[in-house]
């Protein structure tokens, strides 16, 4: 009795821990990218990443798996993590880390889009209401967003609505590579999945991030904060995930989508003085709805059953 309880609450702890470190990671991305730039931050981060997780992969001997499947896990974490941490870090130029964390919460519903055109996965009615609703939330945050008075591009309208589609391309981004790895990389462990998703990524983005590299060397606080990013909220938190999924299946797992936005808000007000207005809070109230229903957390009665066709 007493195992399967402690069992219960440890996958809950995992999922509250993962929901806080990847809350952190938009507040450490946008430290570093204000003294690095975008490309540099993104490269630092998946290279730090890449360190951390080398010697985990070697330990459990998934080293052969990596090296079995080397070309599709690499090609996979350019989609997975080179490219969306690269927009991401774009886009907290000039948003707050607390609204880039919202828009981040529609991950789930660009996976669902990208899995009914790829696999044929059509929503039920509740699902498509869930999209819909979502994607309105989005389009009213985008319409009203406010970006940190830090001077630079943050401060124009342009540069708000360029941060914005840099989010969503990067939610993109991680749909693709849902899908990608749902039809490559099926039954190839984990923590290689993991590992050589960030040596693509490190790949992808280090000769931009050399050609781009700071003229000045940026402070130690900068440094402390992508250290932080690579080490907790990408190696640590990849390998809570999957053991998240493990324990307690995809779909609980699916809800740190709900967490990381708190935490991020929290972080970005506490720690950068960033607004939080009631605006964004209603529209992201709107998201979190959207995103419940789209991946089926919520179902309403409204008749119609998911299609795959082909």
């Amino acid at each position: 009795m007493n195992q399967p309880s402690r069992k219960s609450r440890r996958w809950l702890v995992d999922l509250v821990l993962l929901g806080a470190l990847w809350g952190a990671s938009f507040l450490f991305m946008r430290i570093g990218a204000a003294e690095f730039g975008a490309l540099p931050t993104a490269a630092v981060r998946v290279g730090i990443a890449t360190l951390f997780l080398l010697p985990c992969l070697f330990l459990v001997r998934q080293g052969p798996a990596l090296a079995q499947h080397w070309k599709p896990i690499l090609l996979i974490g350019v989609a997975n993590s080179g490219l969306p941490f690269a927009l991401f870090c774009f886009a907290l130029l000039s948003l707050s880390s607390g609204l880039a964390a919202v828009l981040n919460a529609t991950v789930p519903m660009f996976g669902a889009l990208v899995a009914w055109a790829w696999f044929r996965d059509r929503p039920d009615n509740s699902r498509l209401v869930g999209l819909v609703v979502g994607f309105i939330g989005v389009a009213l945050l985008a319409s009203r967003s406010s970006a940190p008075h830090a001077g630079g591009a943050g401060d124009s309208g342009s540069g708000q609505l360029l941060g914005v589609v840099a989010c969503l391309g990067a939610c993109l981004s991680y749909g693709i590579s849902a899908s990608a790895t749902r039809r490559y990389l099926v039954g190839i462990p984990s923590l290689a999945t993991a590992t050589g998703s960030q040596i693509g990524a490190t790949l992808f983005l280090a000769l931009p991030a050399i050609w781009l590299w700071p003229s000045h060397m940026p402070s130690l606080h900068a440094w402390l904060a992508l250290t932080a990013l690579g080490i907790f909220c990408t190696g640590v938190a990849y390998i809570l995930f999957f053991r998240l999924i493990a324990e307690a299946g995809p779909a609980r797992a699916l809800t740190v989508t709900f967490l990381v936005p708190v935490f991020a808000v929290f972080y970005g007000a506490v720690f950068l003085h960033e607004p939080v207005t009631m605006w964004m809070l209603m529209c992201a109230a709107v998201i979190v709805c959207g995103v419940a229903l789209s991946t089926g957390i919520v179902k309403l009665p409204l008749g119609g059953t998911a299609v795959k066709q082909g």
